[in-house]
């Protein structure tokens, strides 16, 4: 980034900052141009199948579920900019979340963050656990529980960070030295920060994940999914997960992804910069109880986000002091829309509790902190007092109360 992020608790002081090389190689992708006619945008290859020159002679593109020329790209693309040997692109985050338990095997146990996506929850506990396969759901931001949650059969960590909802920052290099330590791997998910503001790879995580659905497309139009690593030990298998399993990118959803991710510094820049000024002004509204966030300088790992990434996302997620608020909140923001998802250049607003959580058991959503006056915001690129406003109109309607 070419501008330093100013923290949001108001001392002035420069803290987290981008990347000057990502700005360029986000637009220029893998490949600058199509080589064979110069096109400055990768066509879209909407094809099922290749022809083949002769007998065992091959273009390199046989059948699209296996590879195809945009997805191609798109792979390539992805590993460039999350530092990574190889990518491999899915049809959403859950398809390629889903791949990736396929490495391990029934007796197999992974430790996974106890507030992530609530999907990700239901993929492992509904149909992996019937398998024989054992999770944990560890507070992964303490590194002293997940120490404590390691078993001899423990072969991988999984972590969102930050984590979803509660904005916690785990320490990834703390994590991959602890799985490391008996040959395990760990799992990132890094679907909230982008490769703009977080690299995991080069932290010590040997797997990364992304919905690309979110930030990397960023316009709320397609669905997508990769996993992103350097192991040429796990290329080949995950490839033929890949390819068995069926779940692999359409050529037309790669090419809207690619689209996308051309604008990510600009959109990562922007929802950042916004959601530092609400996150601000939310905090100081009567009708809200806390506001996660973690660029506050006083969020507990405040200093870890910033040893580990480079800026601190368009997420903000906030309690409301009475649960009556919700309802109203929600039925009455215009400009902002309630919907599931986020990472989009529309700002989103969602309840957690009965939408992005609601396969998760209460007693362990309660635990976690996504309770009945919790809403997630997914600040989009519009103009930041307009948003505030919106807020503000939506706030009115509860009742008497403050001023964002």
């Amino acid at each position: 980034m070419n501008t330093k992020l100013i923290d949001p608790g108001g001392s002035g002081k420069p803290h987290c900052t981008g990347h000057p090389v990502l700005d360029t190689l986000v637009v220029r992708g893998s490949s600058l141009f199509e080589p064979y006619n110069g096109a400055i945008s990768t066509p879209i290859y909407q094809s099922s199948t290749f022809r083949h020159p002769g007998l065992f002679e091959s273009t390199g593109f046989d059948y699209s579920r296996v590879c195809n020329p945009t997805r191609a790209e798109l792979e390539r693309t992805i590993a460039l900019i999350e530092h990574g040997k190889y990518g491999l692109a899915f049809s959403s985050g859950m398809g390629a979340i889903s791949s990736l338990i396929k490495l391990y095997k029934p007796g197999d146990h992974l430790i996974v963050s106890e507030d992530l996506y609530g999907g990700t929850y239901r993929l492992f506990t509904e149909y992996y656990e019937p398998y024989g396969f054992a999770f944990s759901w560890v507070d992964t931001s303490n590194l002293a529980l997940v120490e404590a949650a390691l078993r001899p059969e423990t072969k991988a960590v999984f972590i969102e960070t930050p984590s979803n909802p509660m904005m916690k920052v785990s320490d990834i290099k703390g994590c991959a030295a602890l799985i490391h330590r008996q040959g395990g791997r760990l799992i990132v998910d890094n679907t909230f920060l982008s490769p703009y503001f977080q690299n995991p790879l080069d932290l010590g995580a040997d797997i990364v994940t992304h919905s690309g659905t979110k930030y990397l497309s960023g316009h709320n139009d397609t669905l997508s999914g990769f996993i992103v690593h350097s192991s040429d030990e796990l290329e080949e298998p995950l490839r033929n997960i890949q390819k068995s399993e069926g779940a692999s990118l359409a050529p037309f959803d790669a090419w809207l992804t690619l689209r996308g991710i051309k604008t990510l510094a600009l959109r990562m820049k922007r929802c950042e910069q916004n959601a530092i000024r609400i996150a601000r002004r939310l905090r100081s509204h009567e009708r809200v109880e806390k506001v996660f966030f973690t660029g506050f300088e006083d969020h507990p790992q405040y200093a870890l986000s910033c040893s580990q990434s480079r800026g601190f996302g368009g997420m903000i997620s906030f309690y409301v002091k009475d649960p009556q608020d919700v309802p109203v909140v929600l039925k009455s923001v215009s400009l902002i829309l309630f919907a599931e998802s986020l990472g989009g250049v529309e700002s989103l607003i969602t309840y957690p509790l009965v939408q992005t959580h609601g396969a998760i058991p209460e007693a362990m959503r309660l635990a976690a902190g996504v309770t009945d006056r919790l809403l997630r915001l997914s600040v989009g690129i519009e103009d930041p007092e307009d948003l505030i406003a919106d807020l503000e109109a939506a706030f009115r309607q509860c009742g008497t109360g403050g001023t964002l």
